[in-house]
């Protein structure tokens, strides 16, 4: 089992900046990819951002390339996203994933989740 919990979302002006983490913890946690998704309300849950096992890789979504970061320190078994020159359409409730391929960007693909964390972008 692995667990997961998220941190550091609220409430930032547009253009503003923000950063997520994820705190990993349980049995071969290292090994997996991870991934961060959000969901607005009344929409699906959309993949925002993957990263490998071995933080090398990292792929995101149109909608935040250029703007948005995700990285992780292995020695502490954390995930971030760092969220830059923030948009109203960003808000959402942020996901913190886990699974066995990074390259998945579809949420049933995954099979750990955090419970999330609410970032609100005002304009």
């Amino acid at each position: 089992q692995v667990q997961l919990v998220e941190s550091g979302g609220g409430l930032v002006l547009a253009g503003g900046s923000m950063r997520l983490s994820c705190a990993a913890s349980g049995r071969y946690v290292s090994n997996y990819a991870m991934a961060w998704f959000r969901q607005a309300p009344g929409k699906e849950r959309d993949w925002v951002a993957a990263i490998s096992w071995n933080g090398n890789r990292a792929y995101y979504a149109d909608a935040v390339k250029g703007r948005f970061t995700i990285s992780r320190d292995t020695a502490k078994n954390t995930v971030y996203l760092q969220m830059n020159n923030l948009k109203p359409e960003d808000t959402a409730v942020y996901y913190c994933a886990a699974g066995p391929d990074w390259l998945q960007q579809q949420a049933y693909e995954y099979d750990y989740w955090g419970q999330g964390t609410q970032v609100t972008v005002s304009s």
